[in-house]
């Protein structure tokens, strides 16, 4: 079997400035999820990840995270919020 991954189309969802100041919220609420069933999962912080031993070095507050690793973050919250519009829901305040 070969899995080919079909995400929503998203390329044509423009998302408003108040929209974008959600994605931060979203990317960090995302990070604390994750985090969270590590850490109920018996992980521990450590500077390098080994899977063995359950340390990971992104067990840190979101605000602590390199750059490279809120992109990740970001990136899923984003596209959260594009499916969901392109799905036709609406997002209100």
């Amino acid at each position: 079997m070969t899995y080919r991954p079909k995400p929503i189309d998203t390329s044509k969802v423009t998302l408003s400035e108040e929209i974008l100041e959600l994605t931060e919220h979203l990317a960090e609420h995302t990070h604390d999820i994750w985090a969270q069933q590590r850490m109920d999962q018996g992980w521990t912080y450590g500077e390098k990840r080994d899977d063995d031993k359950k340390l990971h070095p992104c067990l840190i507050p979101y605000e602590e995270l390199p750059e490279n690793e809120k992109i990740y973050d970001r990136n899923t919250a984003l596209e959260t919020l594009k499916a969901i519009l392109a799905l036709g829901y609406r997002i209100v305040k």
